[in-house]
């Protein structure tokens, strides 16, 4: 965190981050009126948003779907299924959605062709890019998501379950009223630490997926950094982003923790 004074630094590799002359905002400045700034900004934030919106909802639908089987083989299995994504490295998820989505024999658009409908490039057509992002991100990390909140459906009061029973109550109604309040803790807890961590979209995946076909949609903050900052050795201007990054993100957590503590009784502190 010290060696964060960089940002505020002509950074010379001799004289060492201490040692170098002090640059003022001189790097925040060249970041904030640079042309792409806005493009980077809006790009970063509606990927965010995005995910959020998706990603958000969906585990935790899997895990009362799980919830809801009893028959234990069955379940198990799909939660295998829905699991495995997750240990599946960066680079070969990418490679495998590559081989999916390819215009010529990918097995999307070979059913798409099966049905008389035209190929698409996804990757090739910057108005797809968000979404499969976005999806095949989902894809990988719901079964993982979903055994947080299996979890706090593990320690609802079994006699919660009961009087609704008694009550007559349908599995909807059930649903609703015991399994929902009982998953709202873990819930908050994980959408606080979400947000709050929208900025920092993963770097690896995104650099990997990228192409000059889709760079309009899919350039964001940390694709530039490492393009700009790094490959040129402008480690100054480098840390300058990624802690204008970290000071966005650090606002956002602040402000959705206060929101969550004032709405519920739940919040990180």
């Amino acid at each position: 965190m010290a060696n964060a004074i960089l940002a505020f630094k002509d950074y010379n590799v001799i004289k060492g981050i201490w040692g170098s002359p002090w640059a003022g905002t001189k790097y925040f400045e060249l970041f904030f009126q640079n042309p792409a700034f806005f493009t980077l900004i809006k790009n970063t934030l509606y990927i965010s948003f995005y995910q959020l919106a998706v990603g958000f909802p969906i585990p935790i639908l899997l895990a009362l779907a799980l919830n809801e089987i009893k028959n234990a083989r069955f379940k198990r299995t799909v939660q295998m299924v829905t699991y495995a994504p997750y240990f599946i490295s960066t680079v070969v998820m990418v490679s495998i959605i590559m081989l999916f989505l390819a215009p010529r024999l990918g097995i999307v658009n070979t059913i798409f062709s099966a049905f008389g409908m035209e190929a698409v490039n996804f990757l090739g057509d910057a108005k797809w890019f968000r979404s499969v992002y976005v999806f095949s991100d989902v894809w990988q990390s719901a079964g993982y998501s979903a055994v947080i909140y299996l979890a706090a459906l593990a320690g609802v009061d079994p006699s919660l379950y009961e009087a609704a029973k008694v009550d007559g109550a349908s599995r909807f109604q059930k649903i609703i009223n015991v399994d929902l309040p009982g998953l709202m803790p873990a819930a908050v807890i994980i959408l606080i630490l979400s947000v709050g961590n929208m900025m920092a979209i993963g770097f690896e995946k995104m650099y990997l997926l990228q192409n000059p076909l889709n760079l309009s949609t899919s350039e964001i903050i940390s694709t530039y950094v490492y393009k700009i900052g790094l490959l040129n050795a402008n480690y100054s201007f480098a840390t300058a982003v990624g802690l204008f990054n970290s000071v966005v993100n650090l606002v956002l957590l602040l402000v959705v923790n206060t929101i969550a503590k004032r709405a519920s009784s739940t919040s990180l502190w």
